[in-house]
């Protein structure tokens, strides 16, 4: 039996609103949807599990109506989703009897359920939000009610405020397959329990890659069911945080090579944060303006220190605080990386206090 697992779609965000390519990443959103549609049926899977958050928030009745058109046309996979914190099941939700395609089946309350599948010797197990948190565990005593069949678990959670799990527990309870929503990272936590992650990156802390799991379980030479799982990546774009490394040499010129070097390699798709690390000429002042100019970036930050002559400095100010500052520093400074940091940070905060 395969299936695609995805969760956290998020449709009707707007990431990064306001910049110019945030427009696009609304729409990008719910073409990354339709792309797992035309997945489903490329790969003939006959299960797509939706860990929950298929919205932002709650769904209007024309995003309903049109992702169910994109449901109908699914070829040969049944459709199992669960509602996640942001588009949990409120009184008034338009979830509530909404008329869904005959391929798809959702949980509509709190209390555990399961829908079964005899063409698959399948079950699916779980539950929705009804409320925007659950902060107990629910998860904790969920076990499956057949061994001679395929189990399968949708949840979403993982944190303190959103039903905190005990994944120990989860994967002895017994099922084939937990698909977990939730957490935006990707994790294979094993072959019979994953984090899809969010099909889409939502906001700059969320780098790296992004998609979906698919997986197959079958009987293995002793007739027991047998799960395997892989991540595939397929988001239009990554969040990415690039270093720039600057000198005593470096210019404004070579810093903006530098980036646009990154950015040409690593993806002019992807959206960029910035940090310049390094020590600099004392003089030197860097364009983070010119940086963002050069196209999806989002933040520059400059952690880059000057590069001052600490002896001649002392020689200059061995008798103010600036001076005892740096005597008192450089004693462990030759040893210990933090201390030697705060010798650059803090000299240059006291020489910018000085003028």
């Amino acid at each position: 039996m395969k299936f695609i697992h995805i969760a956290d779609v998020h449709l009707g965000a707007v990431p990064d609103s306001g910049k110019p390519w945030g427009a696009p990443r609304e729409k990008e959103i719910w073409n990354s949807f339709r792309n797992i549609i035309d997945k489903c049926n490329e790969e003939r899977v006959e299960l797509l599990l939706i860990a929950g958050d298929m919205f932002h928030k709650q769904p209007l009745l024309r995003e309903l109506k049109e992702v169910n058109y994109l449901f109908g046309k699914l070829e040969t996979a049944q459709v199992v989703l669960m509602a996640g914190n942001h588009d949990y099941i409120a009184a008034r939700s338009y979830y509530q009897g909404f008329a869904w395609n005959e391929r798809v089946h959702m949980f509509l309350t709190e209390e555990l359920s399961a829908f079964e599948f005899p063409e698959l010797q399948t079950a699916v197990y779980g539950f929705s939000y009804c409320n925007r948190d659950i902060t107990e565990n629910r998860y904790d005593d969920v076990k499956p009610g057949q061994d001679n069949r395929i189990n399968i678990l949708l949840a979403h959670g993982g944190d303190e405020r959103d039903i905190p799990m005990n994944r120990r527990k989860l994967q002895e309870a017994g099922f084939d397959y937990i698909a977990l929503g939730h957490i935006h990272k990707p994790e294979v936590i094993s072959e019979k329990m994953a984090y899809a992650g969010s099909l889409e990156p939502i906001d700059k802390n969320e780098t790296g890659e992004r998609g979906y799991i698919l997986g197959e379980i079958g009987r293995d030479p002793q007739g027991r069911n047998k799960t395997a799982i892989r991540f595939i990546p397929s988001s239009a774009r990554e969040y990415k945080r690039i270093e720039l490394n600057v000198t005593q040499d470096t210019t404004n010129g070579s810093l903006l090579d530098q980036a646009r070097e990154a950015i040409r390699t690593l993806g002019e798709q992807h959206i960029y944060s910035f940090r310049i690390q390094g020590l600099r000429d004392e003089l030197a002042h860097f364009d983070k303006e010119a940086l963002k100019s050069l196209g999806n970036v989002l933040e520059v930050e400059d952690g880059s220190v000057p590069d001052y002559d600490f002896e001649a400095l002392y020689r200059e100010n061995e008798g103010n605080l600036i001076g005892l500052f740096i005597k008192k520093i450089m004693e462990t400074a030759q040893q210990d990386e933090i201390a030697k940091k705060a010798l650059y940070y803090g000299i240059e905060a006291l020489l910018g206090s000085r003028g």
